[in-house]
């Protein structure tokens, strides 16, 4: 008897902490761009509640800001560029590539005014993009700006988000812009700009990836996977339905009811969304085609000094891939 009152209490906080770790929601980590629809979908169409999952969505402002939260263990999972993980595998943080999200859009739309037609007048202009080191950056550098025969240092390049872009755009505070969606359209909506270039037509790549660390798969493999099924259903929402998908996700684009244009007036937010998610493609799974390429951009990260590895070696991509869920579901 003695010892069954002295074992209530203990049992009793035992209890209270199982049911703590249960009530403890699962995060998923995303940036307002259009690249990490699926994440936004899948939360406000109630997706990963339909598969048991109380998400939390936390907003970050950069690719490192997430990523530094994926590591230190305040997230679960965050839908970003792959470039991020790479650079932090690198220097030894446990992360994993689990699924797939979008493949890379990124347009080049410059101003009326500018006198600049094509990627190489881009000369001594001054042009807004991603923070350096990001999938955007690098691949602005490494494959945009190459292409045309021109280096980094030709075009005076400041790395802003892509809000703060397209009001520089409007401030006629730059030249130029590369960006994500749905700010590519805004843009041509609200600012006497024109789009003259899309990587996405000439050099597709997965932009952006679902990437966790590797305890967290490891702990929490069942909740990944939940949380992979629910996203999954939001892409085929995304890509098969756009137009209802747009009344989910609008509001955390454009935060009035209407967007007001330059030539049409004012335009329902759902409709400007609805174009946008047209323009895009994606996928929740990654093919031999997509890893290949996913390793062109990691060998420019290494050209160009941003991933070095300890060893010296070149850096293999597949090091942070694990495809289970995707060859687990068919994909």
């Amino acid at each position: 008897m003695k010892l069954a009152r002295l074992l209530i209490p203990v049992l009793a906080a035992l209890t209270l902490s199982s049911q703590a770790m249960a009530a403890e929601p699962f995060k998923v980590g995303y940036i307002r761009v259009m690249d990490d629809a699926q994440a936004i979908t899948a939360y406000e169409g109630k997706f990963y509640a339909d598969q048991g999952l109380d998400v939390q969505l936390v907003e970050f402002k950069s690719g490192t800001d997430l990523i530094k939260a994926i590591v230190g263990g305040q997230l679960d999972t965050g839908v970003l560029g792959f470039t991020n993980a790479a650079s932090w595998s690198s220097r030894g943080a446990d992360l994993k590539v689990v699924a797939g999200a979008q493949r890379g859009y990124h347009a080049l739309v410059v101003r009326d005014d500018a006198g600049i037609n094509t990627v190489a007048d881009l000369k001594g202009h001054t042009l807004a993009s991603q923070k350096e080191g990001s999938t955007a950056d690098t691949v602005l550098r490494g494959v945009v700006l190459k292409d045309a025969k021109l280096t980094p240092q030709d075009v005076q390049i400041m790395g802003v988000s892509p809000q703060v872009a397209v009001q520089s755009l409007v401030g006629k505070r730059v030249d130029a812009a590369f960006l994500f969606e749905p700010q590519a359209s805004i843009a041509q909506l609200i600012a006497p700009v024109k789009q003259i270039y899309e990587i996405g037509e000439v050099w597709p790549f997965p932009c952006m990836v679902t990437i966790t660390s590797g305890e967290t798969l490891k702990t929490k493999k069942d909740l990944v996977w939940k949380s992979l099924d629910a996203q999954r259903k939001a892409i085929d929402l995304l890509q098969h339905k756009p137009d209802e998908a747009a009344k989910l996700i609008a509001s955390y684009f454009i935060a009035e009811p209407t967007l007001k244009t330059l030539k049409d007036g004012d335009v329902p937010r759902e409709q400007v969304i609805s174009k946008a998610i047209k323009t895009q493609t994606f996928s929740a799974a990654l093919t031999p085609a997509d890893l290949g390429r996913m390793q062109e951009v990691a060998d420019i990260m290494q050209a160009q000094g941003a991933l070095k590895t300890r060893d010296g070696k070149a850096y293999d991509v597949k090091s942070i891939v694990d495809l289970d869920w995707q060859q687990a579901r068919k994909l």
